[in-house]
């Protein structure tokens, strides 16, 4: 595959079995290393600003770059109401494995944020798993977080939840909730979404991931509120960690001198 054509036209990789497989559409540039990975948020494609601009920096620079949708995003298959945070994370490893080779800098923007925390941990993991049979194909050079939404689904989204609310997604399943986003329309929060979640909090313990971290904040941001990306500083004690507060920013941080930092953090980092 070229190089031009692996910017533009996705791959497609099979994750998961039987009821539960699904079809992951992801996009893949070759280049040098350290690699780009990009991990988007909730509701959102690798077609968005950021990661499109990340990926032309990454061609004009000659650097590997890869991006995909989880389920039920974008080209990728699946129905958005069946993710969670475990599925979407089982897809980011999968990829990760079947297209990175070398030093990787993953970007993770809002719920890419905590998927990028998480699947660092399951590389470092990984890689101390293998250390005595055989040495992992790609590895971790750092973390770029934009706008980052660990631990969304608890923190952000069950504990503001009206008692109302609370309670339609207890008894039927599902709420449909208002979006800012996109094309404006609602989207489904399951419990499923939810009570899954809770099996991946990060924020309750220190993070250990041996490598650096940069962190963009917007000031303005009315979905993550500045003081989430202070706190996850804070468990993140033994990692060399940049915080960068932009004082008029908002959730999107996809304006262009928003994205002439993000790519600012990615080069700092290697």
């Amino acid at each position: 595959m070229t190089d031009a054509i692996s910017a533009t036209v996705p791959d497609f990789i099979d994750v998961g079995e039987g009821p539960l497989a699904r079809r992951i559409a992801v996009r893949r540039r070759a280049g040098q290393g350290p690699g780009l990975v990009w991990l988007g948020g909730f509701k959102s494609d690798m077609q968005g600003g950021k990661a499109v601009a990340l990926d032309g920096w990454a061609g004009e620079h000659g650097r590997a770059m890869v991006r995909f949708d989880y389920s039920g995003h974008g080209e990728s298959g699946g129905d958005f109401a069946d993710g969670t945070i475990g599925r979407w994370l089982q897809e980011s490893v999968a990829v990760f494995e079947r297209f990175c080779e070398g030093p990787q800098v993953l970007i993770g923007s809002s719920m890419g944020g905590w998927m990028a925390l998480l699947l660092a941990r399951e590389i470092k993991k990984r890689q101390e798993n293998q250390r005595e049979n055989q040495q992992a194909k790609a590895s971790l050079a750092g973390l770029v977080l934009i706008a980052p939404a660990p631990d969304f689904t608890e923190e952000l989204m069950w504990k503001n939840f009206s008692p109302a609310v609370k309670r339609e997604i207890e008894t039927k399943g599902v709420s449909m909730r208002p979006s800012d986003y996109g094309d404006g329309s609602p989207y489904p929060i399951t419990r499923n979404l939810i009570e899954e979640g809770r099996n991946h909090l990060v924020l309750g313990s220190a993070i250990d991931l041996g490598c650096p971290v940069r962190i963009l904040q917007g000031a303005q941001d009315p979905d993550v509120p500045w003081q989430h990306a202070f706190a996850l500083t804070h468990r993140l004690p033994a990692d060399d960690v940049v915080l960068t507060m932009i004082q008029d920013g908002d959730h999107r941080l996809s304006r262009p001198q928003d994205i002439a930092r993000i790519i600012a953090a990615v080069a700092e980092i290697g």
